[in-house]
């Protein structure tokens, strides 16, 4: 039962993580909010990459959990980076 609760935990962690830095990169790359980034990023067809670059926080994450020994949180991050490849491709 812990076990499948830490990967949640970590599944949530890698979908925070990758929305920090996707809010990170909208901002940094656009001069809107959010929600208007996201759409202009989106008509350019350049959301793809701004997920993925909003990702890179999850690496830090992910060996962070490592050092720290909580291998089953790690694998929850690696499961949520999947998840968000498919959306990716969907998207």
């Amino acid at each position: 039962m812990i076990q499948k609760k830490d990967i949640f935990i970590g599944l949530l962690i890698g979908f925070l993580g990758a929305f920090v830095g996707t809010f990170i990169s909208l901002h940094f790359f656009t001069n809107q909010g959010f929600v208007e980034g996201f759409n202009v990023m989106k008509k350019a067809g350049m959301i793809g990459k701004v997920i993925t670059l909003g990702c890179i926080p999850n690496l830090i994450i992910f060996f962070l959990l490592l050092k720290k020994d909580k291998d089953l949180m790690a694998r929850g991050v690696i499961l949520s980076m999947f998840l968000l490849v498919i959306l990716t491709l969907l998207l």
